[in-house]
């Protein structure tokens, strides 16, 4: 699978999906659409996030609705937050771009009607500022499956996406997103147990590297299997910063308020995750 997809093909967001790009999403678990956003709002997406990075870290909180937030230091010495829950509460800009009707008609890409773009559910939109620094504490992600969660709240598993906005350039140079295409398919058994969850850092045979352009978007289907490298690079080079929107079905569930909640299981798990790769 890694070799027929090592070139897969990348498609341009119109207003509806056409056959092909419905065919290969359900085919392959995700599907890659190039220059969505231009780089303008790329820049303004990335001082959004700054800006709430700026309210957060003065704020002195750990953590956004019981949401452990990881803070880190950039190249330069500087604090950063590193994977940010619900920025979209902090930053109005991102709050404009996650209701704008380019990211909310993702959600067609479902069959059920109760699908839903959400800021509210889950982590809500969540910032991943990926950078190989001696004080950085996010350089990589292992492996894991993003429907996982329900099984820790004791929750039906529903179809869901992730919706990946991508503000840098992204490969093997900096990482880069690899993803095991065809394994949305996969049974409750497989999510749990195929591999470790985030521990688990290797190359899989038939992984394949997501090469994508600041303002690309990739949708992945929550089932799937998938990871972030580990940069060779380092600093600035090795930096990747994206951001991503759940599409959810089934039964809302209750918005959070910003404030102190009871972290959920899913987050002790995910303590133990190899996210500096040391």
């Amino acid at each position: 699978m890694k070799d027929s997809l090592q070139n897969y093909p990348k498609f341009k967001l119109e207003s509806t999906f056409t056959k092909e790009q419905h065919d290969f999403f359900n085919k392959y678990g995700f599907v890659h659409f190039t220059g969505v956003f231009n780089l303008q709002e790329v820049k303004e997406f990335i001082a959004g996030y700054e800006d709430a990075q700026a309210k957060l870290i003065a704020s002195k909180e750990k953590m956004v609705n019981g949401i452990p937030v990881i803070f880190g230091h950039d190249e330069n010495g500087k604090r950063i937050v590193q994977r940010f829950p619900y920025t979209s509460k902090y930053s109005e800009r991102i709050h404009e771009m996650a209701i704008d009707p380019r990211i909310q008609g993702f959600k067609g890409l479902l069959k059920q009607k109760s699908s839903r773009v959400t800021e509210d559910e889950r982590d809500g939109v969540v910032f991943n500022h990926y950078v190989n620094s001696k004080h950085s504490r996010f350089k990589q992600m292992g492996w894991h499956t993003d429907s996982i969660r329900e099984v820790f709240y004791g929750k039906k598993v529903y179809e869901t996406l992730n919706i990946g906005i991508y503000l840098d350039d992204s490969s093997a140079v900096n990482g880069g997103l690899r993803i095991l295409p065809g394994t949305h398919k996969q049974n409750l058994f497989g999510m749990l147990f195929t591999k470790m969850y985030y521990r688990n850092t290797k190359e899989d045979k038939d992984e394949v590297l997501v090469i994508a352009s600041a303002g690309d978007v990739v949708v992945h289907h929550g089932h799937m299997w998938h990871r972030v490298g580990h940069s060779e690079h380092k600093d600035g080079v090795s930096r990747r910063r994206i951001m991503y929107i759940p599409v959810l079905c089934g039964p809302k569930q209750k918005p959070k308020p910003i404030g102190k909640k009871k972290t959920p299981i899913y987050h002790h798990l995910q303590a133990f995750a190899k996210f500096d790769g040391e």
